[in-house]
């Protein structure tokens, strides 16, 4: 079943075509990767599926039939749209429980941090971070977090994004979420992503680590100067001569 498609989708900057009438879809209980050289729309399209940037031309269809234009990114979460990002973007001045407990709450800033809690919010956050590993450091503030902690503490708040009040995360986009990270924090993200899968959920990642892909991905998308070069199962694109000379360059 698919969660979301675009339909020729584009988007221009300065007259060029970053993404160039993109047509793709996104199914439940599927890993989809897109990779592609630098410069070739991967992170465009992300922005544009969650709203970080309006579209030219095309539209995003979500579930069977809610046909979208232009998703504004207060909207993404109400159409079960949730994405991680290359830059991480925490609440750096709140402690890691806290940036859970803004998710899971719903709530402002101020609330969660002077508010009290119910205790099925704090169980949740509870298990969301020690799911990542995070809870020894629940009281440290975001700022304070090594790099690779910071990206999981951003994984950490998509999984509370599955259990808060509002909209259920469906469609979960990680832009370059294992960049930076060591073996030990690799496997945990690996395993969030299976499980994600195994929930039902449609996740789009995008990778440059090749391993990770093929280990991780049902069905993989590959984009050159904004336009599909090719699609399919992990092991035949990575072997298609195209796709081994404009990405892999050999």
């Amino acid at each position: 079943m698919s969660l979301l498609a675009t339909k020729h989708i584009s988007k221009h900057f300065d007259g060029v075509a970053a993404v160039d009438h993109l047509s793709l879809e996104f199914k439940a209980g599927t890993i989809t990767g897109i990779i592609g050289p630098n410069g070739s729309g991967k992170s465009t399209l992300v922005n544009l599926l969650t709203g970080v940037l309006p579209y030219d031309a095309g539209t995003i269809v979500v579930g069977d039939a809610v046909t979208v234009k232009n998703i504004k990114p207060y909207e993404a979460e109400e159409y079960g749209i949730t994405r991680t990002f290359q830059d991480v973007r925490l609440f750096e001045q709140m402690p890691v429980l806290d940036n859970i407990l803004v998710v899971l709450t719903e709530r402002t800033v101020f609330n969660a941090l002077f508010e009290k809690h119910s205790q099925f919010h704090l169980t949740e956050a509870e298990k969301v971070l020690k799911r990542v590993g995070l809870w020894e450091k629940r009281h440290e503030l975001g700022a304070n977090l090594s790099y690779g902690q910071r990206k999981l503490l951003e994984v950490a708040r998509v999984l509370a994004m599955l259990t808060g009040g509002g909209q259920e995360a469906e469609i979960i986009l990680f832009d370059e979420p294992f960049a930076g990270l060591f073996p030990e924090m690799i496997k945990i993200v690996s395993e969030v992503i299976k499980e994600l899968k195994g929930h039902g959920k449609a996740v789009v990642l995008i990778e440059h680590n090749m391993e990770l892909i093929r280990g991780l991905c049902d069905h993989v998308i590959v984009l050159d100067a904004g336009k599909l070069l090719a699609e399919g199962a992990p092991s035949e694109v990575l072997a298609n001569p195209e796709v081994i000379e404009a990405y892999l360059g050999e």
